[in-house]
């Protein structure tokens, strides 16, 4: 892209110049919805399996320090239960495990723009047991177990050639024990208290719908745009 003298105005024309919603949208019926926000988003997630959506089990998880400080990432959704928690695994010692453990509370978003939806989570994190860390662990392919076996998520790396050299190391252990599983590797699930589906309009008279739980309870709102 040329700039030319104005960085910031070229940028500026090429971003309000991007289509937005320039696609078929779905229609999003409120009224129709069920009641529990699990049952919903199995729908939608299956609608955009179908529609053929890419990596729909992507999804943002945010997290803030012990400071309140936010960051985010984008992984995979390993699980959802009829409970409303949504499962994803990681080190412990990684940065998001870290921040977990000082601020046990996350928000998860996925976003299929094929389809013009959102579905957006927040609630409290918790570690599943060794036992399901362990299951998600050796049920990850042999390049993604080396990986976490080098135990340096999120540190810094002086020399690519440590990085090689760890991998090495982290293969030839998998070789010999191949039921070897990274101490801290966890599942963590987030016990929703608070979805919200979110389906675009190219007018942007946006349907948005909440699910809050209490006690127990799921109740629905229908949000501005």
């Amino acid at each position: 892209m040329d700039v030319g003298d104005d960085p910031a105005g070229s940028l500026r024309d090429l971003l309000r110049g991007l289509a937005v919603f320039d696609t078929e949208l779905p229609g999003f019926d409120v009224d129709a919805a069920p009641a529990d926000p699990v049952e919903l988003f199995v729908q939608w997630l299956t609608s955009a399996v179908r529609a053929g959506v890419r990596e729909p089990h992507a999804m943002a998880l945010a997290t803030a320090d012990a400071g309140g400080r936010p960051s985010s990432r984008v992984l995979i959704c390993k699980d959802l239960d009829a409970d409303g928690t949504w499962y994803f695994a990681t080190s412990a010692g990684s940065r998001k495990g870290r921040e977990l453990a000082a601020t046990p509370y996350a928000a998860l978003s996925f976003y299929w723009p094929e389809q013009g939806r959102q579905i957006r989570v927040r609630g409290a994190a918790v570690p599943a047991d060794a036992e399901r860390g362990a299951a998600d662990f050796l049920a990850r392919s042999p390049g993604a177990r080396a990986d976490a076996l080098t135990g340096r998520q999120s540190q810094v790396l002086d020399e690519p050639s440590d990085l090689e050299a760890a991998l090495r190391a982290a293969h030839a252990r998998i070789e010999a024990d191949p039921a070897v599983v990274a101490p801290d590797w966890t599942v963590y699930g987030v016990r929703a208290d608070d979805v919200e589906f979110w389906q675009a309009d190219r007018d942007r008279r946006h349907i948005r719908l909440r699910y809050t739980r209490a006690d127990g309870a799921w109740t629905r709102h229908r949000l501005w745009p």
